[in-house]
């Protein structure tokens, strides 16, 4: 059970004029290395400060690849050349959510803005879903909202109910307007695959879930030609929760976006024994 001194509550923080700065009277956030902080400023602190709970640092960073049993990329290295730091401390400029979708097997995934997060009425009936909701929340947003350190094991909860909560955002996000036009960009430079079928000749396939319930199935690749399923190519996808995406995504995107949707194929593949069609009695 968490001290409830760190988890004060999200109508303190939001009334505060300086949401990234720590609300506990004489603690230093232990992410930053100066007390000089500006409020305006959505990046994350340079290079030098220390390494406190927020989702996006570096440390943070390392200990997701590790738990996922992911080598981390060269600019999270704690080895390297002059080069490599300070690409690393440019890096901790990006926010979580960038972060989090610049992972390996996230490419199904867009960024969601933090517009849409910060409204409560978007998030109505996820907090009953995602255990330490408003520590997730913060982590999502780079709120520096905690009061003191975590521990490891608290650290890595708070980390993957932060997937969690992003992952059921993200499938309401990409019913919007806005939503739909990013991942109709994403479906345009074919980001999500291609579909393997040979007389589907590359069409360009959407994402979508067999279920909206999380941990019920992992995403799938549907092909708007063929209209069938599919694995993803990447075995890091394969991981992703297909509650992520939702079932409704791929047919709301090719109604809203008529043109994208192509034409039945002309083409199937007929079986052959020394050249000669088998008799459907034979089948």
């Amino acid at each position: 059970m968490m001290n409830s001194a760190m988890a004060p509550s999200r109508a303190t923080r939001r009334s505060s004029s300086h949401p990234n700065l720590t609300a506990v009277t004489g603690q230093t956030n232990p992410r930053v290395a100066a007390p000089v902080v500006n409020p305006g400023s959505k990046k994350r602190p340079e290079s030098g400060s220390a390494s406190g709970v927020r989702g996006g640092g570096k440390e943070a960073k390392q200990q997701y690849h590790q738990f996922h049993g992911q080598s981390p990329p060269p600019e999270l290295s704690d080895t390297g050349s002059e080069g490599t730091e300070l690409s690393t401390s440019e890096g901790d400029d990006s926010s979580w959510i960038s972060w989090f979708c610049g992972l390996k097997g996230n490419e199904l995934l867009c960024e969601v803005d933090e517009d849409y997060i910060q409204d409560d009425f978007n998030l109505c009936g996820l907090q009953g879903q995602v255990p330490y909701y408003d520590h997730a929340l913060d982590m999502i947003l780079d709120s520096d909202s905690f009061s003191g350190e975590l521990n490891g094991e608290e650290h890595s909860e708070i980390e993957s109910a932060a997937e969690l909560l992003y992952g059921l955002i993200h499938a309401r996000y990409i019913l919007t307007s806005k939503g739909l036009n990013t991942m109709h960009e994403k479906y345009k430079r074919g980001d999500f695959g291609w579909c393997p079928r040979v007389f589907c000749a590359g069409q360009p396939c959407l994402p979508v879930g067999i279920y909206d319930i999380p941990r019920n199935g992992s995403v799938k690749i549907f092909c708007p030609k063929c209209e069938d399923l599919y694995l993803p190519r990447c075995k890091y996808q394969n991981n992703m929760d297909g509650a992520y995406i939702g079932t409704t995504f791929p047919h709301l995107y090719l109604m809203t976006y008529p043109s994208a949707k192509p034409a039945k194929p002309v083409q199937s593949y007929v079986p052959r024994v020394f050249g000669f069609k088998l008799h459907k009695s034979s089948k």
